[in-house]
């Protein structure tokens, strides 16, 4: 699998899903990996970053390959643990890995987190939202959202960010004027 230069210095490799319809998308920031996807990729990694408990996909076999820890929210690490991926480090808000910030974006399950870069204004997240369609967020189906409220308000806290770029785990990233769709989604909520 080749990874490819998304923004300068992060890199991407993607796995489409026949099931959803998209795009599922590992990242690679220095020797991180987030939430790393199908598909082999070589690169040194020192650690693997999880934003979510459902994205442990690929987590297991790429830290036998690697070596590299796993990381992620401890409200979510159980479910990852009964996956079969073992947790070196809990991740908790306001840490800081690969230039990143960890912050709160739960509601989608109780230890989501995404990774801001202020200097960048750039933003990852996991199933916070998805890039569906193209250059838009959608949220995830009610069925797979632990707490809709709690979900709309974290939106809500990274909308205020005013991201220039957004890189999603499942979909199309927004490359430009990122905080615009952010707010267009916030926008759809009651």
């Amino acid at each position: 699998m080749a990874l490819r230069e998304i923004v300068p210095g992060i890199f991407s490799w993607p796995w489409f899903s026949e099931r959803h319809g998209y795009d599922f998308n590992g990242t690679i920031v220095g020797d991180v990996a987030i939430d790393p996807v199908e598909g082999e990729i070589d690169v040194p990694l020192r650690r693997i970053v999880l934003t979510n408990r459902n994205h442990f996909r690929n987590a297991a076999k790429l830290k036998a390959k690697t070596g590299a820890r796993v990381a992620v929210h401890p409200a979510d690490a159980e479910f990852v643990r009964k996956n079969g991926v073992e947790i070196d480090d809990q991740l908790k808000y306001g840490d800081r890995i690969a230039g990143f910030a960890v912050v709160d974006a739960h509601g989608k399950s109780p230890g989501e987190i995404a990774l801001w870069n202020a200097e960048r204004r750039l933003l990852i997240v996991g199933d916070a939202c998805v890039g569906k369609p193209p250059g838009a967020f959608a949220l995830l189906p009610p069925k797979v959202i632990d707490d809709l409220p709690a979900l709309q308000a974290s939106l809500r806290r990274l909308a205020e960010l005013e991201p220039e770029t957004v890189l999603v785990g499942d979909g199309a990233p927004v490359l430009q004027d990122a905080a615009a769709a952010l707010r267009a989604l916030v926008r759809s909520f009651p």
